[in-house]
Protein backbone atom coordinates (compact mmCIF):
# COMPACT_ATOMS: atom_id res chain seq x y z
CA UNK A 1 0.00 0.00 0.00
CA UNK A 2 1.54 3.52 -0.64
CA UNK A 3 2.28 5.74 2.04
CA UNK A 4 0.62 8.54 2.66
CA UNK A 5 2.72 12.26 3.23
CA UNK A 6 3.29 14.30 5.51
CA UNK A 7 4.07 17.93 4.89
CA UNK A 8 5.27 20.54 7.56
CA UNK A 9 5.54 24.25 7.36
CA UNK A 10 7.54 26.17 9.74
CA UNK A 11 7.80 29.52 9.24
CA UNK A 12 11.25 31.03 10.51
CA UNK A 13 12.34 34.67 11.35
CA UNK A 14 15.44 35.57 13.78
CA UNK A 15 15.50 31.67 14.93
CA UNK A 16 19.26 30.65 14.78
CA UNK A 17 18.65 29.54 18.04
CA UNK A 18 15.99 26.86 17.70
CA UNK A 19 17.21 25.56 14.09
CA UNK A 20 18.96 22.71 14.80
CA UNK A 21 16.54 21.89 18.15
CA UNK A 22 13.48 22.16 15.85
CA UNK A 23 14.69 20.26 13.44
CA UNK A 24 16.15 17.21 15.60
CA UNK A 25 12.63 17.06 17.67
CA UNK A 26 10.36 17.31 14.42
CA UNK A 27 12.29 14.63 12.59
CA UNK A 28 12.70 12.25 15.24
CA UNK A 29 9.09 12.32 15.78
CA UNK A 30 8.45 11.97 12.28
CA UNK A 31 10.39 8.90 11.64
CA UNK A 32 8.71 7.34 14.16
CA UNK A 33 5.42 7.15 11.88
CA UNK A 34 6.41 4.10 10.38
CA UNK A 35 3.04 4.37 8.02
CA UNK A 36 3.50 7.81 6.17
CA UNK A 37 6.67 9.57 4.30
CA UNK A 38 7.32 13.08 4.99
CA UNK A 39 8.62 16.50 3.93
CA UNK A 40 9.31 19.45 6.53
CA UNK A 41 9.06 22.96 4.73
CA UNK A 42 11.40 25.82 6.47
CA UNK A 43 10.08 29.42 5.51
CA UNK A 44 12.66 31.55 6.46
CA UNK A 45 11.32 35.42 6.28
CA UNK A 46 13.65 37.56 5.56
CA UNK A 47 16.13 36.34 8.73
CA UNK A 48 19.20 38.58 8.53
CA UNK A 49 20.53 36.26 11.25
CA UNK A 50 22.25 32.65 10.57
CA UNK A 51 19.19 31.27 10.23
CA UNK A 52 19.06 30.87 6.45
CA UNK A 53 22.54 29.55 6.83
CA UNK A 54 21.74 26.82 8.85
CA UNK A 55 18.78 25.54 7.23
CA UNK A 56 20.91 25.67 3.61
CA UNK A 57 23.40 22.97 5.70
CA UNK A 58 20.29 21.03 6.84
CA UNK A 59 18.94 20.51 3.81
CA UNK A 60 21.87 20.16 1.75
CA UNK A 61 22.38 16.55 4.53
CA UNK A 62 18.42 15.73 3.97
CA UNK A 63 16.39 15.70 1.05
CA UNK A 64 13.44 15.67 3.13
CA UNK A 65 14.17 19.37 3.95
CA UNK A 66 12.94 21.63 1.81
CA UNK A 67 13.72 25.71 2.07
CA UNK A 68 11.89 28.90 1.13
CA UNK A 69 13.64 32.11 1.48
CA UNK A 70 12.19 35.51 1.11
CA UNK A 71 13.69 38.60 -0.40
CA UNK A 72 12.67 40.16 3.12
CA UNK A 73 10.44 40.12 5.60
CA UNK A 74 6.90 39.87 4.46
CA UNK A 75 5.50 38.56 8.40
CA UNK A 76 4.19 35.27 10.19
CA UNK A 77 0.93 35.02 7.96
CA UNK A 78 2.82 35.57 4.69
CA UNK A 79 5.48 32.87 5.33
CA UNK A 80 2.68 30.17 5.77
CA UNK A 81 0.64 31.11 2.67
CA UNK A 82 3.95 30.52 1.27
CA UNK A 83 4.64 27.26 2.35
CA UNK A 84 1.39 26.10 2.16
CA UNK A 85 1.89 26.96 -1.72
CA UNK A 86 4.43 24.36 -1.92
CA UNK A 87 3.47 21.33 0.41
CA UNK A 88 2.30 17.83 -1.74
CA UNK A 89 1.62 15.93 1.33
CA UNK A 90 -1.74 14.64 1.96
CA UNK A 91 -1.84 15.92 5.35
CA UNK A 92 -0.07 19.38 6.48
CA UNK A 93 0.89 20.67 9.69
CA UNK A 94 1.52 24.02 10.37
CA UNK A 95 3.70 25.02 13.47
CA UNK A 96 6.14 27.45 14.77
CA UNK A 97 10.09 26.87 15.06
CA UNK A 98 9.99 27.85 19.04
CA UNK A 99 8.45 24.49 20.20
CA UNK A 100 5.62 25.89 22.05
CA UNK A 101 3.66 23.64 19.71
CA UNK A 102 5.07 20.40 20.40
CA UNK A 103 6.15 18.22 17.58
CA UNK A 104 5.60 14.74 19.58
CA UNK A 105 1.80 15.78 19.40
CA UNK A 106 1.80 14.85 15.44
CA UNK A 107 1.07 11.35 15.88
CA UNK A 108 -2.04 12.14 17.99
CA UNK A 109 -3.32 14.49 15.30
CA UNK A 110 -3.00 12.30 12.56
CA UNK A 111 -4.66 9.53 14.28
CA UNK A 112 -8.25 12.08 14.39
CA UNK A 113 -7.11 12.90 10.67
CA UNK A 114 -7.33 9.37 9.88
CA UNK A 115 -10.84 9.09 11.65
CA UNK A 116 -12.25 11.53 9.19
CA UNK A 117 -11.37 14.94 10.66
CA UNK A 118 -10.25 17.63 7.72
CA UNK A 119 -9.69 20.37 10.22
CA UNK A 120 -7.97 19.69 13.44
CA UNK A 121 -6.92 23.04 15.30
CA UNK A 122 -4.51 22.58 18.23
CA UNK A 123 -6.48 24.74 21.37
CA UNK A 124 -4.65 25.78 24.42
CA UNK A 125 -5.16 24.06 27.70
CA UNK A 126 -2.49 26.34 29.10
CA UNK A 127 0.19 28.75 27.92
CA UNK A 128 3.39 28.38 29.87
CA UNK A 129 5.75 31.51 30.02
CA UNK A 130 3.23 34.00 28.73
CA UNK A 131 2.80 37.06 30.56
CA UNK A 132 -0.90 38.43 31.98
CA UNK A 133 -0.88 40.98 29.55
CA UNK A 134 -0.51 38.92 26.61
CA UNK A 135 -2.92 35.84 28.02
CA UNK A 136 -5.91 38.67 29.02
CA UNK A 137 -5.81 40.93 25.75
CA UNK A 138 -5.49 37.35 23.41
CA UNK A 139 -8.62 36.32 25.78
CA UNK A 140 -10.76 39.64 24.62
CA UNK A 141 -9.22 39.49 21.17
CA UNK A 142 -11.21 36.62 20.42
CA UNK A 143 -14.50 37.73 22.16
CA UNK A 144 -14.31 40.91 20.26
CA UNK A 145 -13.55 39.17 17.18
CA UNK A 146 -16.38 36.33 17.52
CA UNK A 147 -18.71 39.67 18.71
CA UNK A 148 -18.73 40.58 15.39
CA UNK A 149 -17.67 38.41 12.97
CA UNK A 150 -20.12 36.14 11.09
CA UNK A 151 -18.04 32.81 11.62
CA UNK A 152 -17.32 31.39 15.00
CA UNK A 153 -13.17 31.15 15.42
CA UNK A 154 -12.14 28.78 17.69
CA UNK A 155 -10.96 30.53 20.97
CA UNK A 156 -7.95 29.78 22.26
CA UNK A 157 -6.00 28.68 19.15
CA UNK A 158 -3.45 29.39 17.33
CA UNK A 159 -2.05 28.15 13.57
CA UNK A 160 -1.00 24.86 14.90
CA UNK A 161 -3.27 22.70 13.34
CA UNK A 162 -3.25 19.78 11.37
CA UNK A 163 -5.27 20.38 7.52
CA UNK A 164 -6.35 17.71 4.50
CA UNK A 165 -5.26 18.00 1.67
CA UNK A 166 -8.27 19.52 -0.10
CA UNK A 167 -8.46 21.94 2.48
CA UNK A 168 -5.22 23.50 1.57
CA UNK A 169 -6.48 23.53 -1.95
CA UNK A 170 -9.17 25.70 -1.17
CA UNK A 171 -7.41 28.23 1.06
CA UNK A 172 -4.67 28.07 -1.86
CA UNK A 173 -7.56 29.61 -4.23
CA UNK A 174 -8.21 32.57 -1.92
CA UNK A 175 -6.08 35.50 -3.50
CA UNK A 176 -6.62 37.94 -0.64
CA UNK A 177 -3.86 39.91 1.01
CA UNK A 178 -3.69 40.71 4.36
CA UNK A 179 -5.01 37.07 5.05
CA UNK A 180 -5.89 35.86 8.90
CA UNK A 181 -5.32 31.83 8.24
CA UNK A 182 -7.16 30.98 11.64
CA UNK A 183 -10.01 32.61 10.64
CA UNK A 184 -10.01 31.19 7.10
CA UNK A 185 -9.35 27.98 7.75
CA UNK A 186 -12.69 28.10 10.25
CA UNK A 187 -14.45 29.70 7.07
CA UNK A 188 -14.33 27.47 4.32
CA UNK A 189 -15.48 24.98 7.12
CA UNK A 190 -15.03 20.88 6.56
CA UNK A 191 -15.18 18.52 9.25
CA UNK A 192 -13.49 20.55 12.18
CA UNK A 193 -12.13 19.00 15.79
CA UNK A 194 -10.23 20.34 18.10
CA UNK A 195 -6.87 19.15 19.74
CA UNK A 196 -6.07 20.10 23.56
CA UNK A 197 -2.54 20.53 24.45
CA UNK A 198 -0.04 22.43 27.14
CA UNK A 199 1.46 25.06 25.13
CA UNK A 200 4.91 25.61 26.23
CA UNK A 201 6.98 27.88 26.71
CA UNK A 202 9.86 28.97 23.96
CA UNK A 203 12.81 26.74 23.68
CA UNK A 204 15.38 30.11 22.92
CA UNK A 205 14.73 33.55 21.80
CA UNK A 206 12.34 35.77 22.09
CA UNK A 207 8.37 36.61 21.08
CA UNK A 208 8.95 37.89 17.01
CA UNK A 209 4.82 39.10 17.86
CA UNK A 210 5.72 42.45 19.79
CA UNK A 211 2.33 44.32 20.50
CA UNK A 212 2.62 46.12 17.48
CA UNK A 213 2.49 42.81 15.12
CA UNK A 214 -0.11 41.64 17.94
CA UNK A 215 -2.32 44.99 17.21
CA UNK A 216 -1.61 44.16 13.47
CA UNK A 217 -3.04 40.61 13.66
CA UNK A 218 -6.04 41.66 15.24
CA UNK A 219 -6.94 44.33 12.68
CA UNK A 220 -6.27 42.03 9.98
CA UNK A 221 -8.60 39.11 11.66
CA UNK A 222 -11.52 41.86 12.41
CA UNK A 223 -11.76 43.80 9.36
CA UNK A 224 -11.22 40.64 7.45
CA UNK A 225 -14.23 38.89 8.92
CA UNK A 226 -16.64 41.43 9.79
CA UNK A 227 -18.38 44.71 8.11
CA UNK A 228 -19.41 45.31 11.71
CA UNK A 229 -17.28 48.23 12.67
CA UNK A 230 -18.61 50.45 9.36
CA UNK A 231 -21.96 49.72 10.82
CA UNK A 232 -20.59 50.77 14.12
CA UNK A 233 -19.85 54.38 12.75
CA UNK A 234 -23.68 54.72 11.48
CA UNK A 235 -24.40 54.04 15.11
CA UNK A 236 -22.14 56.47 16.48
CA UNK A 237 -23.52 58.87 14.05
CA UNK A 238 -26.84 58.58 15.54
CA UNK A 239 -25.80 58.82 18.78
CA UNK A 240 -23.93 62.38 18.29
CA UNK A 241 -27.43 63.50 16.77
CA UNK A 242 -28.90 62.44 19.93
CA UNK A 243 -26.70 63.98 22.05
CA UNK A 244 -26.21 67.61 20.27
CA UNK A 245 -30.43 67.40 20.52
CA UNK A 246 -30.65 66.64 24.12
CA UNK A 247 -27.58 69.77 24.45
CA UNK A 248 -29.67 72.28 22.35
CA UNK A 249 -32.96 71.45 24.43
CA UNK A 250 -30.92 71.62 27.40
CA UNK A 251 -29.40 74.95 26.47
CA UNK A 252 -32.86 76.69 25.17
CA UNK A 253 -34.33 75.59 28.74
CA UNK A 254 -32.14 77.16 30.36
CA UNK A 255 -32.09 80.61 28.64
CA UNK A 256 -36.11 80.49 28.82
CA UNK A 257 -35.99 79.95 32.53
CA UNK A 258 -32.41 81.77 33.27
CA UNK A 259 -31.00 78.48 35.07
CA UNK A 260 -27.71 79.17 34.68
CA UNK A 261 -24.93 81.44 32.74
CA UNK A 262 -24.87 80.44 29.15
CA UNK A 263 -22.57 82.81 28.81
CA UNK A 264 -19.85 80.79 31.23
CA UNK A 265 -20.40 77.55 30.20
CA UNK A 266 -17.52 77.39 27.57
CA UNK A 267 -16.59 74.38 29.18
CA UNK A 268 -19.55 72.61 28.06
CA UNK A 269 -18.99 73.79 24.73
CA UNK A 270 -15.07 72.22 24.25
CA UNK A 271 -16.12 68.77 26.17
CA UNK A 272 -19.12 68.82 23.26
CA UNK A 273 -16.79 69.78 20.52
CA UNK A 274 -13.48 67.28 21.36
CA UNK A 275 -16.34 64.53 21.94
CA UNK A 276 -17.78 64.94 18.54
CA UNK A 277 -14.64 65.23 17.17
CA UNK A 278 -13.22 62.34 18.41
CA UNK A 279 -16.26 60.51 17.37
CA UNK A 280 -15.64 61.91 13.34
CA UNK A 281 -12.02 60.59 13.56
CA UNK A 282 -12.61 57.22 15.36
CA UNK A 283 -14.81 56.71 12.21
CA UNK A 284 -12.67 58.62 9.50
CA UNK A 285 -9.99 55.68 11.09
CA UNK A 286 -12.33 52.68 10.87
CA UNK A 287 -13.51 53.58 7.54
CA UNK A 288 -9.49 54.19 6.38
CA UNK A 289 -8.74 50.50 7.35
CA UNK A 290 -11.33 49.31 5.02
CA UNK A 291 -10.32 51.34 2.31
CA UNK A 292 -6.48 50.51 2.86
CA UNK A 293 -7.61 46.81 2.79
CA UNK A 294 -9.74 47.62 -0.54
CA UNK A 295 -6.20 49.50 -1.84
CA UNK A 296 -3.77 46.73 -1.15
CA UNK A 297 -6.06 44.50 -2.80
CA UNK A 298 -5.91 46.36 -5.92
CA UNK A 299 -2.39 46.87 -6.28
CA UNK A 300 -2.30 43.28 -7.33
CA UNK A 301 1.37 42.79 -5.40
CA UNK A 302 2.21 39.13 -5.03
CA UNK A 303 1.75 38.69 -0.99
CA UNK A 304 5.85 37.36 -0.91
CA UNK A 305 8.63 37.35 -3.25
CA UNK A 306 11.16 34.23 -2.74
CA UNK A 307 14.34 34.63 -3.21
CA UNK A 308 15.46 31.34 -2.96
CA UNK A 309 14.66 27.72 -3.03
CA UNK A 310 15.82 24.53 -1.97
CA UNK A 311 15.35 20.94 -2.89
CA UNK A 312 11.97 22.34 -4.18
Amino acid sequence: MEKKTVSLVIPMYYEEKVVEECYTRVKNNLEKLENYDYEIIFVNDGSTDKTLELLEEIAQKDQHIKVISFSRNFGHQAAVTAGLQYVTGNAIIIMDADLQDPPELIPDMLKLWEEGNEVIYGKRKSRDGESAFKLFTAKMFYKTLNALSDVEIPKDTGDFRLVDRKVVDTINTLPEHNKFLRGLFSWVGYKQAPFEYERKERFAGETKYPLKKMLKLASDGIISFSTKPLKLVGALGIISIIISIVLLIYALISYIFKLNNLSAGWTSIIVAITFFSGIQLMSIWIIAEYVGRIYDETKQRPQYIVDKKINL
